[in-house]
């Protein structure tokens, strides 16, 4: 039986995409674990991409696995006598307790790690250096929580580690360098071309959002100035918002920039090519400057990523955050690279 786990609907997207992109080396029947989070707008995309996948014949299990008490306990229980049957397990986030957790009980001889975008440039370069797992925007506190869980981190890191009988894949369109061992499969978006499109493109430009506001790294004014500077230079129109930006932040960015806000109801990659879109889409750095371009292959559009001016950063961001965000700017390679967005003068006094 192929398993796989999935916490996001980009996660599942990938799965789907690495389904395609297998063939007849797939097994014909996989079952899919939702693990969803609590907010609303990734529950109601993840909803959307489960019906896309039982339309391509994959069985999806909803798995609630947050909110009362409890909860993670009773799932993880209902969840093992499922995962020691698996031949194959499939995972969407390598950084997920739940993840780890259920890795510990894995009897499987093959491991996937499907694209998770950014994250998943960071997951290759830890287990490539041997580092413990932690997320970019994190700190790494090392609380009783932290301490707690260490040992489990670190027997899902083994878990990631190829050996006799064992073999690991990461299936990506992000540009990683494989650590001895692991097999990097190209991710090129072939079942998202094939599904939708091509798009109709519209004559101005769009802007694609980030929750770099939201994850603490980025101060919510210059991000707020630095839109309205790409709006007005670019001739934007739209703002696609991402799933877990705050509501009270894109009202503020709608009434300062006279953009329209829009909350996608799947991921962008399939937003976009089922358009319309954009002539140009603009972006801050993050996944989609990766994976537009090849969803997008042959249509026309540019994608463009605006880099991000240290001195928009939060005191409290983690000292990592300013070296993995150019990283992910500079690995860029099908899109433009713009400076940092003009901010408006500072009004006279």
């Amino acid at each position: 039986m192929n398993l796989a786990f999935v916490e996001s609907p980009v996660q599942l997207l990938n799965v789907l995409e690495w389904t395609h992109a297998m063939g007849e080396e797939a097994p014909a029947v996989t079952t899919v674990v939702v693990l969803p989070p609590v907010d609303p707008m990734s529950r109601g995309q993840l909803r959307r991409m489960a019906d896309l996948a039982r339309d391509e014949g994959i069985t999806v299990r909803w798995q609630e696995a947050r909110g009362e008490q409890g909860t993670p306990l009773r799932t993880l229980r209902a969840l093992v006598a499922l995962v020691r049957k698996a031949d194959h397990v499939v995972i969407g986030d390598p950084f997920s307790r739940y993840v780890q957790l259920l890795l510990s009980v894995v009897r499987a001889a093959r491991l996937t790690v499907v694209d998770d975008g950014t994250a998943t440039m960071e997951f290759v370069a830890q287990l490539a250096r041997g580092e413990r797992l932690v997320r970019w925007h994190r700190k790494g506190s090392k609380g009783p929580r932290e301490l707690l869980l260490a040992p489990v981190t670190a027997s899902a890191r083994r878990r990631f580690t190829p050996s006799a009988g064992h073999r690991v894949e990461v299936f990506t369109a992000m540009p990683v360098q494989a650590p001895d061992g692991v097999e990097i499969t190209a991710n090129i978006f072939s079942w998202t071309r094939a599904r939708f499109g091509p798009p109709r493109l519209t004559k101005g430009a769009d802007i694609v959002g980030t929750s770099l506001v939201e994850t603490g790294v980025v101060e919510a004014e210059p991000y707020q100035e630095a839109v309205a500077a790409l709006a007005r230079t670019h001739g934007a129109t739209r703002y696609f918002a991402h799933r877990r930006e705050a509501t009270a932040k894109l009202h503020a960015l709608e009434a300062a920039t006279g953009l329209e806000i829009v909350r996608p109801d799947l991921p962008l990659e399939l937003i976009a090519r089922r358009g319309p879109i954009g002539r140009t889409v603009l972006s801050f750095p993050s996944t989609v400057v990766h994976t537009l371009p090849l969803a997008l292959a042959g249509t026309g559009v540019t994608v463009a990523v605006c880099d991000i001016d240290p001195r928009w950063l939060r005191d409290t961001a983690s000292p990592r955050a300013q070296g993995f965000l150019s990283g992910v700017t500079e690995t860029a390679r099908d899109a433009h690279r713009l400076a940092f967005a003009p901010l408006a003068p500072p009004a006279a006094p």
